[in-house]
């Protein structure tokens, strides 16, 4: 099928307009006339997702993340993004990114399921009021029983299938009403607070931040940006094979760092 042809598919569950003004989503590199018969699906364009994605012969890698985010006034070989944008050009590869649009239309509920949320969740940070529903970044709900902090980690990293997690707050502490925000948490944990919510599942917290939630009275589950979001991987590729007849190859890089 044709780049464009395949983008108004993606714009059909998860349209640009609702991604965040300061996003950057949608075809980055490539020709919206390019025939596409192979797609790579990743979280991130990193260079080994680029490798493989020439390897494979692939015509479009399709991730989460935007690969080029900030503004660039020159494409050479000097940089590691230029020299990667110059990569995908020379082998006829487009770049699609599918950023904070995913997170307010198919992440939050997405996350919601994992955690067996129930379908009508309350959305977490609503930003857009789509058909008279209230859309948005993250949910939250009660779990299905009380537990202990220690307990929701354990919960939490089965449920996600994580090896570890990183714990604010008391273990022994109980929670009930908690919140499930994908990616960076760093920004979400005050609004956590003020709606009352006994724990927080996110990704990159940071020292200070940790200290204030936990000063605020809220605990935190860190599962990692990766732990938290690498589902839009298996999400998009069953998507694109449900309604196209596309080669789809997901491919899961892991969490960029490990724990020694």
């Amino acid at each position: 099928m044709k780049m464009f042809e395949l983008m108004e598919l993606l714009e059909s569950f998860a349209p640009q307009r609702y991604a965040c003004s300061w996003d950057n989503v949608g075809l980055l590199v490539g020709r919206k006339d390019q025939e596409i018969k192979k797609v790579i699906v990743a979280l991130d364009a990193t260079n080994d997702v680029v490798a493989r994605a020439i390897e494979e012969k692939a015509d479009l890698i399709i991730t989460h993340h935007p690969m080029i985010f900030s503004s660039m006034k020159r494409v050479n070989d000097d940089g590691f993004l230029g020299t990667k944008i110059m990569d995908l050009v020379e082998h006829h590869i487009a770049e699609f990114a599918m950023h904070t649009n995913f997170d307010v239309i198919g992440m939050a509920d997405l996350a919601g399921r994992y955690l067996g949320f129930p379908e009508d969740a309350e959305v977490f940070e609503v930003t857009e009021c789509v058909d008279g529903k209230e859309e948005g970044i993250g949910r939250m709900a009660d779990l299905e029983c009380e537990m202990t902090l220690a307990e929701c980690a354990e919960f939490v990293k089965k449920a996600l299938k994580l090896e570890q997690v990183l714990v604010f707050g008391n273990e022994k502490k109980m929670v009930k009403k908690a919140v499930i925000s994908p990616g960076s948490g760093r920004s979400m944990f005050e609004l956590a607070a003020e709606k009352g919510a006994d724990v927080l599942i996110t990704g990159d917290i940071g020292h200070h931040e940790g200290l204030d939630a936990m000063d605020m009275g809220l605990t935190i589950i860190e599962a990692g940006h990766y732990g938290t979001e690498y589902i839009f991987i298996d999400y998009v590729t069953d998507f694109l094979k449900e309604h196209t007849n596309l080669e789809v190859i997901p491919v899961k890089s892991g969490s960029p760092y490990k724990v020694i």
